[in-house]
């Protein structure tokens, strides 16, 4: 069951604090002070003590989020990185006090008298949810409609919070499915794409992590899910509180080979479309659904997909040194985004790297996958390179690929470089997050960029972010 509706209008006069100073904090501090509401506290490190105490000398600065420091608060409004499950969080919540995303409080304040948010459409999944979510204010912006693109992608929605905008594309992370149905409100729109095992540290395991992406549809109810019908979870699904609309399906939005088909109907060539990976262009099939469930004409907007500008850190060329390919899929955080990697480049000769911050997600069926459909070869590094790497050795001794470790990236770029030395692709899909090398996937995919010998400004900028 849902929490009841709570905007920012309900936190006066209540004792209300903050749980982390990114950029979703400061966006949440903002909020709250444009609302007329003092937040007492900040729970934050030293780093961003010093930067918010600047910003405001009133803000309280607790320095650990301990169960009794919580529980001295009616509500905290925390950043999405923080897991609700961790055991102060949850003992302050036995003790009454509500946790609460700024994610919530935005869609808290847009629903309408019936609790729809009119203008929403949501997109989450495992893989793919950026740029299909881009994809979709591109979509919506080639219709002359004034489009936000705002959420996990890179703004978060409490920095628009008074701005107004025909539609809202909303890119949503497992971290914040869940926020839009504690805040009581429904999504117009709700796109879910795929679900594989992802984030198990912040969720705690497998079940509650597709449990609580789930939650965008099975406890939000919006008036319509667009769901995957190839998605092995979500083809089973019943929403009897949605109306349910599929893609991947003969019936609808669905790719034969690269041709696009609405039905039986023909609509257009998506080899030449600057969406790299069968994947990608397969989730445009999902925008298109949407922009249907919206009311629009889908066929007569899908050619301007021509014109979509790709993503940073997502299969990103950076270009070519030496006679090398250098692609930076930065933003690949499980086994699966870097199997459909290396799908992309499934004929050129590649070596990826691979590893990271540990999750204790199975690589297993990565390395099965490598006795059919192996790349030239494999670097591990990060903190569970040793175990990619233990897993795929019988493998690679058996001659499939050659396989090498590295202890950081650099040494990985230089391993790569040495292997590639007549030519081909070095792919950075790590497959893993960043956390302990790097701040986030951004940085990592900057970083490679200059190793390989690229300007790291020139690559990272997301376009259409906010409102156009």
């Amino acid at each position: 069951m849902t929490a009841s509706p709570l905007d920012l209008g309900q936190l006066r006069g209540r004792r209300v604090a903050l749980w982390g100073w990114g950029r979703e904090g400061r966006a949440a501090w903002r909020a709250l002070r444009g609302r007329g509401i003092d937040p007492l506290a900040l729970f934050c490190n030293e780093t961003e003590a010093a930067e918010a105490f600047a910003l405001d000398p009133g803000l309280r600065i607790e320095p650990a989020a301990t169960a009794e420091r919580l529980s001295a608060y009616d509500v905290v409004v925390k950043s999405p990185g923080i897991s609700p499950y961790k055991p102060e969080a949850q003992a302050a919540i036995a003790a009454g006090t509500r946790f609460v995303g700024g994610t919530a409080l935005w869609f808290g304040e847009h629903a309408g008298a019936d609790g729809v948010v009119a203008d929403a459409v949501c997109v989450t999944g495992t893989k793919g949810k950026s740029t299909t979510t881009a994809l979709l204010a591109h979509l919506l912006r080639a219709s002359g409609a004034r489009t936000a693109l705002a959420g996990n992608i890179g703004m978060p929605l409490l920095e628009l919070l008074d701005e107004a905008a025909q539609y809202w594309a909303i890119e949503l992370s497992s971290y914040q499915t869940g926020d839009v149905a504690d805040s009581g409100a429904r999504p117009r729109v709700a796109v879910a794409l795929n679900i594989f095992p992802e984030h198990l540290d912040w969720h705690g395991s497998h079940e509650r992590y597709v449990a609580d992406k789930l939650r965008l549809l099975t406890d939000a109810r919006p008036r319509i899910a667009v769901l995957n019908a190839a998605d092995p979870r979500l083809s089973v699904l019943r929403l009897p509180d949605s109306e349910v609309r599929w893609f991947n399906r003969e019936d609808g939005w669905h790719l034969r080979e690269d041709a696009l088909h609405r039905g039986a109907d023909f609509v257009l060539d998506t080899a030449a479309l600057p969406l790299p990976g069968r994947h990608n262009r397969g989730n445009l099939c999902a925008v298109l659904t949407a922009i249907e469930a919206l009311g629009l004409d889908a066929a007569a907007l899908a050619p301007a997909a021509a014109t979509f500008q790709p993503l940073p850190h997502r299969l990103q060329v950076l270009g070519r040194r030496d006679g090398i390919a250098w692609v930076n899929d930065s933003i690949s955080t499980t086994p699966h985004a870097t199997l459909a990697a290396l799908d992309v480049y499934r004929d050129q000769r590649v070596v990826v790297l691979v590893g990271g911050h540990d999750r204790g997600v199975d690589w297993k069926g990565f390395a099965d996958a490598m006795r059919e459909r192996a790349p030239a070869a494999i670097v591990t590094m990060g903190a569970n390179g040793p175990r990619i790497h233990a897993l795929l050795a019988p493998i690679a001794a058996e001659g499939a690929f050659a396989l090498s470790a590295a202890a950081d990236l650099e040494q990985a770029v230089a391993n790569a470089r040495a292997t590639l030395q007549g030519g081909g692709v070095v792919l950075l899909s790590p497959g893993a997050p960043s956390f302990g090398a790097y701040r986030d996937y951004t940085e990592r995919g900057r970083d490679f960029a200059r190793l390989a010998g690229f300007d790291p400004e020139a690559i990272s900028a997301i376009p259409g972010l906010g409102i156009a």
